[in-house]
C-alpha cells in the first residue's frame, strides 16, 4: 500500500492497471457503492440463515454464521433472490425441508424492512439529508461525471421498484435518467451481466470504454469480463467517512480482478484523472503497480 501526495487518503492500485483514456460510459452498483440506506444488510441476512440452518452435529452457532457469511457475500451483487436459493439448497443438504426460495426473500425484506425505515422516513420527511446516506464524497464524483459527458448507469440486485424509490429520495435519479436498473420478478430476465452487454451493444462501445464502480464480486467480475476497468470500493459502511477499508471487501475484489481500491470517493475526482490519462500516475504508485 501507498498513499501518493495527490491523494488525500488509501487509493491502491493493481500490477494490472492501465489509464483508459477512451472511458466514455461508468456503471455504479447502489446498496454500499453509492447508497447506505440499507446499510447493515447483512446483520439482518446472516443472522436469519444461522436461524434458519439445520445445526450439525459437533457444528455451533459460530460454525453456522460463518457459513452463512461466506454464502451470502459471495453472492453479494447479484439478486436477492439467488442468495435466498443458496439457502434452500444449505438447508436440503443439511436434511431439512426448504420453502421456496420466495418466501425466504420475503420474510428477509420484511425483516430487512424494520432496520432501515427510519431511514426511508427520514428522507422523505426531510429530517435526513441525502447525502448523510450517500457512500462519502459521492456527489463531488456524480457531478464531475456528468460535468465531463460521461453516461452513467446504475445497476443493482435489490429489487428495481425499491432502486429506484431509494435513487430518487437520495437525489441521484438526475444522473442516471431512466438508465436505473435492479432485480425483477423473472429473476432470469435481469442480472448486471445483461445490463453490461446491452451497455455495450446499445451504444456501439467496446469494453475498453466502460469504467464502474462496486463493492461486489459481480460487478467487478463482469466488467472484468469484457474488458473494462473496474474500482472496488471497499467501503466500511457503519464508518462511513472513516477512509478506512473494510479489509474482507478488499481481498475479495482485488481477488477477481479490481484495477483500483478506495475506502470511499474522497480522491475519486483525482482518481479519475489518472483513469482517463489526464495525469500521470503518481510514482509511488507506478512503482506499486509495476511490483
Amino acid at each position: 500500500m501507498s498513499v501518493a501526495t495527490r491523494f488525500r487518503g488509501h487509493v491502491e492500485f493493481s500490477r494490472a492497471f492501465a489509464p483508459r483514456p477512451a472511458v466514455s460510459h461508468v456503471l455504479f452498483d447502489f446498496d454500499g457503492t453509492l447508497s447506505l440506506i440499507r446499510q447493515g444488510w447483512p446483520e439482518v441476512m446472516v443472522p436469519m440463515f444461522t436461524e434458519l440452518l439445520p445445526a450439525q452435529p459437533g457444528e455451533t452457532e459460530a460454525d453456522r454464521r460463518r457459513l452463512a457469511f461466506e454464502d451470502i457475500m459471495r453472492l453479494n451483487g447479484k439478486q436477492t433472490i439467488y442468495q435466498m436459493i443458496q439457502l434452500a439448497e444449505r438447508i436440503k443438504e443439511r436434511g431439512g425441508t426448504p420453502r421456496e426460495p420466495l418466501w425466504y426473500k420475503h420474510e428477509y425484506l420484511a425483516r430487512l424492512d424494520q432496520r432501515i425505515s427510519a431511514r426511508v422516513a427520514g428522507l422523505r420527511e426531510g429530517r435526513v439529508r441525502p447525502d448523510d446516506l450517500l457512500v462519502h464524497a459521492a456527489r463531488p464524483l456524480l457531478e464531475t461525471l456528468q460535468r465531463q459527458g460521461l453516461r452513467l448507469y446504475l445497476a443493482s440486485g435489490t429489487d428495481e421498484p425499491f432502486v429506484k424509490q431509494e435513487a430518487a429520495l437520495l437525489d441521484l435519479t438526475r444522473y442516471f435518467g431512466p438508465h436505473i436498473y435492479g432485480a425483477l420478478d423473472d429473476y432470469k430476465q435481469f442480472s448486471k451481466k445483461m445490463v453490461i452487454e446491452r451497455l455495450l451493444r446499445e451504444n456501439r462501445i467496446s469494453g475498453e470504454q466502460l469504467l464502474s464502480f462496486g463493492d461486489g464480486y459481480v460487478e467487478i467480475e463482469n466488467t472484468k469480463e469484457v474488458g473494462g476497468l473496474a474500482v472496488a470500493v471497499a467501503s466500511d459502511e457503519a464508518h462511513n467517512g472513516s477512509g478506512r477499508l473494510d479489509e474482507w471487501k478488499r481481498q475479495r475484489l482485488l481477488g477477481v480482478g479490481a484495477d483500483v481500491v478506495i475506502p470511499d470517493f474522497r480522491d475519486a475526482v483525482a482518481l479519475l484523472e489518472v483513469i482517463r490519462g489526464t495525469v500521470p500516475l503518481p510514482a509511488p504508485h507506478q512503482a506499486a503497480a509495476a511490483s
